[in-house]
């Protein structure tokens, strides 16, 4: 058995992960998938890695997968932690002293962006949430999530990221391929660049854990065996 550290992106909350945790414990896993403090300017990355150390306890066979804007905070866990597999899920990979607000521009992410836009008719980038961030998730599920949003606090945003380096710990990268906010051709170049791996691939959007659970909860156990 292993425990599951699911960290939710930027204005997101631990229900996200719900059908993945479910898919998780049904194969007989712990999972801890707590509600960031996103929205308080009082904690940063540390007090964010923080609460996340506290809420673990003394869970050991540790996978920590950070998703989207979680991808600031999860390695910050595995560098804390005897963690056993670190995974980025479509998310941020910061380099040493980098800020999340200054990740857009240095790897080039509008130009990626606007180039698959341009592909696919708008649909990358689209300010419908329905469309640029919950294609391919049930409606009904899709506005539930909605329901959820919160706000992003300015002192995480802002703040250099504090490692020196990545985590020496076993590391995974999981894109979706259908993903309309970070596209697939931006990770398939940035992840190499920044991690030197290659990234594995899983069918939906930004928001997979709801579109494709038992997907990226069998692609997560696969991980076991690394």
């Amino acid at each position: 058995m292993a425990t599951f550290v699911l960290i939710h992106g930027g204005g997101d909350v631990g229900w996200s992960w719900h059908l993945v945790e479910a898919e998780l414990r049904a194969r007989g896993h712990d999972v801890v998938a707590p509600d960031l403090p996103c929205e308080d300017e009082t904690k940063g990355m540390g007090e964010t890695a923080d609460m996340v150390v506290g809420e673990i306890g003394d869970r050991r066979d540790l996978v920590v997968v950070g998703h989207s804007f979680g991808g600031f905070t999860a390695p910050l866990i595995a560098g804390r932690l005897p963690v056993d597999v670190l995974v980025y899920l479509a998310a941020m990979i910061p380099a040493p002293g980098e800020a999340p607000a200054q990740w857009w521009d240095n790897t080039g992410h509008g130009a990626a962006a606007k180039e698959q836009s341009a592909k696919d008719g708008g649909l990358t980038g689209n300010d419908d949430p329905l469309i640029g961030f919950y294609n391919g998730v049930p409606r009904a599920l899709a506005e539930e999530a909605l329901s959820h949003a919160r706000g992003q606090s300015n002192i995480t945003y802002s703040e250099p990221w504090p490692l020196k380096a990545h985590p020496e710990v076993p590391t995974k990268f999981v894109l979706a391929r259908d993903d309309r906010l970070f596209p697939a051709d931006f990770f398939r170049r940035l992840v190499p660049e920044r991690l030197g791996i290659v990234p594995d691939e899983i069918p939906g959007c930004h928001c997979v854990m709801l579109s494709h659970p038992k997907e990226l909860a069998e692609r997560l156990e696969s991980y076991l065996s690394t």
